[in-house]
């Protein structure tokens, strides 16, 4: 079955990089780009729609459980996969903070700089200051950002600490903060599937997961955290893993 899904997905994938790709670019430049809808800007509605295609090539269905925030707003969510980035551009245009080396990924790369990716160099605090200083300004123009507090994917199995200095940015430009639960199979029972596997490369779990059986994503919006809510950010971090691993464990 994995020979027949990779026959089949293989061709899909060339024609939504070969062929949706350069409608894609078209769309989101300007002046297209700039036209606005009834759910955005043209851009961040390419966005979203080539996001959702990427990851019907992969045989997985978006289900998005409750709704996303509009306006200045902070999505922080569990982290095991680069599907993670792709799963919630398909509902919601967010700027990423998110590695530097993602930048050179084929496909994913040119979808997290096209749709406003904030790339950090891990283990430098200058680079830090700056990813800070960046997501501060983007809130205070009124646009949202999106974080993986844990710092780095993880296996599956759990959910792992989240850093609280990242949410110094919510903090200071008064804006809410929103958890996301990503759940991959029904109610999460392929977290350790999508996640990368010990030594696993980007491509080496690009073509794996392209080879595996069809199953849901569950994009889970819950409750956001409001200013005033949670007092500083290291108890904003805390009430946001607490509702994250209520969900992933419901």
């Amino acid at each position: 079955m994995r020979l027949l899904r990779y026959l089949v997905r293989l061709p899909m994938l060339a024609w939504h990089v070969f062929v949706d790709l350069p409608v894609a670019l078209l769309l989101m430049a300007p002046p297209l780009g700039r036209i606005a809808t009834a759910e955005g800007s043209l851009y961040h509605r390419t966005v979203r729609w080539w996001s959702g295609g990427l990851l019907r090539v992969f045989g997985m269905r978006v289900r998005r459980i409750g709704q996303p925030m509009a306006g200045a707003v902070m999505f922080v969510a569990n982290h095991v996969s680069w599907v993670d980035i792709v799963a919630l551009h398909s509902q919601r245009m967010m700027g990423f903070v998110a590695k530097r080396e993602i930048a050179g990924w084929p496909v994913v790369g040119w979808l997290a700089s096209r749709a406003e990716t904030i790339y950090h160099q891990r283990g430098s605090q200058e680079s830090l200051g700056g990813v800070l200083h960046e997501m501060l300004a983007r809130l205070r123009d009124g646009r949202a950002v999106g974080v993986f507090p844990e710092g780095r994917t993880r296996d599956g199995r759990e959910v792992g600490p989240f850093h609280a200095r990242i949410f110094l940015a919510a903090v200071e430009a008064g804006v809410p903060v929103q958890p996301v639960a990503l759940r991959y199979g029904e109610g999460g029972n392929a977290q350790t599937v999508v996640a990368f596997q010990p030594g696993e490369s980007f491509f080496g779990n690009f073509l794996r997961l392209l080879g595996e059986p069809a199953r849901p994503v569950e994009v889970v919006f819950l409750e956001p955290i409001l200013p005033g809510d949670a007092d500083g950010r290291r108890r904003i971090a805390e009430a946001a893993r607490e509702r994250i691993v209520a969900a992933m464990t419901r």
